[in-house]
């Protein structure tokens, strides 16, 4: 069997990523304002949800690797790319903010992908759904700007 050291390692860090990026999203869901008040507090809580559903995928994708999750703010904080900085200004601002980090999470699932291909690893494929789905998120979100 390859050694998975590196898919190991790079779905502890999409998982900080995913959970940071979860926060900000339920952040700005809970405190956008503005004309669009509705629309965009209807749209973060959509896109939070979906990412708190992959956080469990990718968590038991790295107990299926054979190690532990990590579970706890530090530990995420450490891995994570994913700015936890808020935006408390225009709603513009926020969805701009939130293109930025699903770009990053994309380059980490770039890293995934790499890893999971050089041994074989199923978590590939979960690496490119996840692409699939950060992709469709920035659309709609630079589709929401002006």
């Amino acid at each position: 069997m390859a050694d998975n050291t590196k898919v190991i390692e790079s779905l502890k860090n999409v998982l900080a990523d995913t959970y940071t990026l979860y926060l900000k999203t339920q952040y700005y869901h809970w405190n956008v304002k503005g004309p669009n008040f509705y629309s965009y507090h209807a749209m973060f809580e959509a896109q939070y949800k979906e990412l708190a559903d992959v956080v469990d995928v990718v968590a038991e994708e790295i107990r299926a690797a054979g190690a532990k999750s990590p579970g706890s703010f530090k530990e995420f904080l450490k891995a994570s790319k994913v700015s936890d900085d808020h935006i408390d200004g225009k709603a513009d601002e926020m969805i701009q903010d939130l293109v930025k980090n699903h770009e990053v999470l994309l380059s980490s699932l770039g890293d995934l992908k790499e890893a999971a291909a050089d041994c074989g690893s199923r978590a590939e494929d979960l690496a490119d759904a996840r692409v699939m789905a950060h992709e469709k998120i920035i659309w709609m979100l630079n589709s929401s700007l002006a």
